[in-house]
């Protein structure tokens, strides 16, 4: 989950360089505590994926999600969260970050939907986005959503002990603008632990505006860039929270709690190992 910068002051942040830290160092029982909030996360949102049909609203989904969080035993990570009112942030085709679930947001055939979810379990979070298609879908829609997806794992990739924020920006940016997308620049990823934000922030692409943090076994870390078809520019509609690509072009994210490793990560959030019930 991403923040304004504009409306929050929280650790990971752009512009909040006097916070910047080098990111908290978690024990085995932490990580451990952390791979059973993500792997919640990770769950409620592969059921979502397969789930998710036309004529189903926003409020539907986010329903589900806070039902499916609880029912595992945690509690959501975003409800309340600053006042944010949902479990989920939901945002469809030119809506970018923090679109607040509602009855009156239809999904439709051709849609192309961004949902992300949190989950605190037994003092620690997981965080976690997918964007998702819905029926028939553009081919421009697609392109974008599956290269918003390895663009994460382009990141991804550059994660482990020893690198560093910019190796995984420099990955995240080639692999989006190789394929003609912009990225929102305004709009990081930040360590994630006790605290569903914290230091530090990573970064999606190259920049000296925030700390080039060495990366250390034990630190967790959001991973979320956010791709553009058209311009990098995005504005906040009155409801304070919801933003929009500012040319209305689709926005596809993916996001992942990534643990960095002696030798290179493990993706906490993976829905490729959730078993079905």
């Amino acid at each position: 989950m991403n923040f304004l910068t504009n409306l929050l002051s929280a650790p990971g942040l752009v512009g909040d360089r006097r916070r910047q830290r080098s990111g908290v160092v978690k024990t085995d029982h932490e990580i451990d505590i952390m791979r059973q909030a993500s792997r919640i996360v990770a769950t409620v949102l592969k059921e979502i994926a397969e789930r998710i049909e036309p004529g189903m609203t926003t409020a539907d989904l986010d329903r589900y999600a806070e039902q499916r969080i609880r029912e595992m035993g945690a509690t959501p990570s975003f409800k309340g969260y600053y006042g944010f009112p949902a479990s989920i942030c939901s945002c469809i085709n030119s809506e970018v970050v923090h679109g607040i679930p509602s009855r009156k947001k239809v999904i439709r055939s051709g849609d192309l939907v961004k949902i992300d979810t949190g989950a605190y379990y037994e003092g620690f979070h997981g965080d976690s986005c997918i964007t998702v298609t819905v029926g028939a879908v553009s081919d421009d829609a697609t392109q974008l959503m599956q290269v918003a997806e390895e663009t994460l794992y382009k990141g991804i990739e550059q994660v482990k002990a020893g690198n560093h924020l910019l190796d995984i920006a420099g990955a995240i940016q080639d692999h989006a603008e190789s394929h003609g997308f912009s990225i929102v620049e305004e709009f990081t990823g930040h360590g994630v632990g006790r605290n569903l934000h914290e230091d530090p922030s990573v970064f999606n692409i190259r920049t000296r505006r925030l700390p080039n943090v060495k990366l250390r076994a034990g630190m967790t870390l959001a991973i979320e860039p956010i791709l553009n078809a058209g311009s990098k520019f995005t504005r906040t509609l009155p409801d304070r929270w919801t933003v929009v690509t500012l040319d209305r072009a689709l926005s596809a994210q993916f996001e992942h709690t990534v643990l960095v490793t002696e030798t290179g990560y493990e993706i906490l959030t993976d829905r490729t190992i959730v078993q079905n019930d």
